[in-house]
């Protein structure tokens, strides 16, 4: 079972710029869709560094809330 089972993530569709104040704009197909700012940034900018391209968009998926839509199944008995 993968996490990305429709390989959205291969076509690379999220992006993020760092300000100059710091804050952290992130993009998914070009349109921004977050702002990170304060201690948010900062942890994701440590927390991003020298990740694998793939790490890097999962995580970035996560934050903006567009990997998760409510539709996934679970495996609860």
């Amino acid at each position: 079972m993968g996490i990305d089972k429709r390989n959205v993530l291969e076509s690379e569709p999220f992006s993020y710029q760092i300000t100059k104040d710091k804050k952290v704009r992130l993009f998914y197909k070009n349109k921004e869709v977050k702002i990170l700012s304060n201690n948010t940034a900062m942890s994701f900018i440590e927390k991003i560094k020298g990740l694998p391209v793939f790490d890097q968009q999962l995580k970035m998926a996560k934050i903006t809330g567009n990997f998760k839509h409510g539709n996934e199944k679970t495996n609860k008995d």
